[in-house]
């Protein structure tokens, strides 16, 4: 997905938020963000799964309730983000940078493989 596309993708949710009739719920679902500026990025709620965000920026970012089942994190900065509510099952957060991050009430069951 190129930043033109992703500037259109978060401007929808934005107004989805705001107004559910308005907008559109941000479905990134299986999209290749890898390496992305999501810094500060209002993503909650957001469809992340099976989503390649390695070595994303991701700081500051609000993934509250977002579902981020599957998501490849590895490498990923989530410095400061809001994650409460989340769901991270079977998400690879290895390497992942985490601190002060919000993870409470967010679920990260990982499977036997």
């Amino acid at each position: 997905m190129d930043k033109k596309e992703l500037k259109v993708v978060l401007k929808e949710h934005a107004e989805w938020l705001t107004d559910s009739s308005t907008g559109k719920r941000a479905n990134l679902r299986g999209a290749n963000l890898r390496g992305a500026d999501l810094s500060g990025a209002y993503l909650r709620g957001a469809y992340l799964s099976d989503a390649n965000l390695s070595d994303a920026n991701l700081s500051g970012a609000n993934l509250r309730g977002a579902d981020l089942r599957g998501a490849d994190l590895r490498g990923a900065d989530l410095r400061d983000a809001n994650l409460s509510g989340a769901d991270l099952r079977d998400a690879d957060l290895f390497g992942a940078n985490l601190s002060d991050a919000n993870i409470r009430g967010a679920i990260c069951f990982i499977g036997n493989r």
